[in-house]
């Protein structure tokens, strides 16, 4: 396993976001996080990534017990993430919004010139190579999510975490998306994709949890588990 959760916790004064969480994650697997807003999976990413610190739980990240670090240092060890707005270094071009993950990634990294060399590739690599000169402002929304995934890449994630990559694409757009997180899978790196659109997470997902209320209702194969009486009641509608 890249990643066991047991026990997770997280509250806001006295509302519940997280509650008793267990779950586990191997490697090399897409794993599809569902639920409906509030339901708790953006605090999840948000608790693993060093974000926020759990009330109590254990996060173990390939047999380290993260729960509670800081997020650079979270980051050094492998774990990346994005976010479901994004934020780009505005006043940045693509490619310094890309080596910025490098310079602070999981592995050392001897200079600039390797920096941005590697950076050129992974921004070719998520379809950003003609833009790597563009400043980060003059970026349509779908160009930031890539060069948002690009500068997560550069960190050198073995786990990458994906907040809603999906939302406001179009057809087109969001087959490019698929194939993207396939690659990426492909080329080793295990995800967790938080994702509303349905067709989309059934299509990448080897493995569905739905969350509600902060607590896990439903757990496995993603066409069973859409098919979970929970599942239907909680977020797809009868």
């Amino acid at each position: 396993m890249i990643l066991e959760v047991r026990g997770l916790s997280k509250s806001f004064g006295g509302l519940v976001a997280i509650k008793d969480l267990d779950l586990s994650v191997s490697k090399g697997e897409i794993v599809g996080l569902i639920g409906p807003n509030g339901s708790g999976k953006t605090t999840f990413f948000n608790v693993v990534s060093g974000v926020y610190k759990p009330e109590k739980g254990i996060i173990a990240f390939d047999g380290k017990d993260i729960a509670g670090l800081k997020p650079h240092r979270i980051c050094q060890l492998g774990v990346a993430r994005t976010f479901q707005l994004t934020k780009p270094f505005t006043q940045m071009t693509t490619l310094q919004n890309a080596m910025i993950g490098r310079m602070y990634g999981s592995e050392p990294v001897y200079g600039m010139r390797q920096a941005m060399e590697e950076c050129e590739g992974i921004l070719e690599f998520v379809g950003l190579g003609e833009k790597r000169s563009t400043s980060a402002s003059n970026l349509g929304i779908v160009e930031r999510k890539r060069m948002e995934i690009a500068r997560a890449l550069a960190t050198k994630p073995k786990l990458l975490l994906l907040d809603e990559m999906m939302s406001g694409l179009t057809p087109t757009e969001m087959e490019e998306a698929l194939r993207l997180v396939k690659a990426i899978a492909d080329s080793g790196v295990t995800l967790i994709v938080v994702e509303h659109v349905m067709k989309a997470i059934l299509d990448i997902s080897s493995k569905l949890i739905v969350l509600n209320y902060g607590e896990k209702i439903a757990e496995g194969d993603p066409q069973d588990v859409v098919k979970n009486p929970k599942v239907i009641e909680a977020y797809l509608g009868e």
